[in-house]
């Protein structure tokens, strides 16, 4: 199966295209940079590439993925995440590729009723966040395409997802860096925003998993919850990481790294990931925080 990943050098994509590769996939890896620089606004760009490699399945994750860097400037984020889809899809039409996995987010279900936890795939969007609106806008943008001209689109909610390598923009290797450079000080304390959110984490080796099954079996023109089915609050994240310290470590609340609105709880339901393609998490939240804080420290 020949493989194309949009944001293919970005975090995930450097874990995806591993995992389709050590399947036995040939992948093509497609970003603004690297060794093939192609800008997901760019729509002559997107077509030539598509037309060049013609591959069966695209992965799309090219995205401005920063939840709260999104209050800074709504407008690039709905034309990277919203016109940028919209460019991939015709293009992956153009080119008879076979199917597009659309990776979305969790963050479309927005601000949660308590009532509807676990979230399923029916739940109300309520988005919260310039993000979530544009997540929830390139997901019906799929779907009006599988709709509308018949393309083999998977639609995927993704869940927060951690591992070696994020970025430290991003709570748990941000806690991590902190905690590191608090023990390479010898510093006493770590900062942190709010505690109080409850959050579906899973480990991005599990997540990249899931992605290749469910371009193997989902259902055509369907929405898949990729998550663990467990939620953890950041005060109980960041109480894992400071035990895993080699300093004894205060854990204080910095205004300036609280969101301007946050969803208090996203927990996710993934029956319908685990009924369809049998995916199973292999690694625990533990084992990922432990990974994460390494990563942190040999950096």
């Amino acid at each position: 199966m020949k493989a194309l990943i949009t944001g293919g050098r970005g975090f995930v994509g450097n874990y995806l295209r591993a995992h389709c590769t050590e399947a036995g996939d040939d992948v093509v890896a497609v970003d603004h940079a690297g060794p093939e620089p192609v800008d997901i606004t760019d729509r002559d760009a997107i077509h030539a590439s598509l037309d060049r490699h013609r591959p069966d399945v695209v992965y799309h994750l090219a995205a401005l993925s920063h939840v709260g860097e999104s209050w800074d400037d709504p407008t690039a984020v709905l034309r990277v995440n919203v016109e940028g889809t919209a460019h991939l899809l015709n293009a992956a039409r153009s080119a008879g590729v076979r199917r597009i996995v659309v990776i979305g987010s969790a963050e479309e279900y927005g601000r949660v009723d308590e009532r509807d936890l676990p979230l399923r795939e029916d739940a109300p969007l309520r988005p919260a966040s310039p993000y979530g609106v544009s997540k929830i806008a390139a997901s019906y943008l799929a779907l009006q395409a599988h709709v509308a001209y018949g393309l083999d689109v998977v639609r995927v909610r993704a869940f927060p997802h951690t591992g070696p390598g994020q970025s430290d923009r991003f709570l748990v290797p941000a806690l991590a860096h902190r905690i590191s450079t608090a023990e390479r000080e010898q510093r006493d304390e770590i900062t942190v925003g709010s505690l109080d959110p409850v959050r579906d984490i899973s480990d991005v080796r599990d997540v990249v998993r899931a992605y290749r099954l469910l371009a193997l079996h989902a259902d055509a023109g369907e929405v898949y919850n990729v998550c663990s089915d467990a939620g953890v609050s950041v005060r109980e994240i960041a109480d894992r990481l400071v035990a895993l310290s080699t300093r004894t470590l205060r854990i204080a609340v910095d205004p300036d790294l609280v969101r301007p609105v946050d969803v208090a709880c996203l927990v996710g339901n993934g029956s319908r990931l685990r009924a369809r393609t049998g995916w199973e998490p292999a690694y625990c939240l533990d084992d990922t925080l432990a990974a994460v804080l390494e990563h942190a420290r040999a950096g």
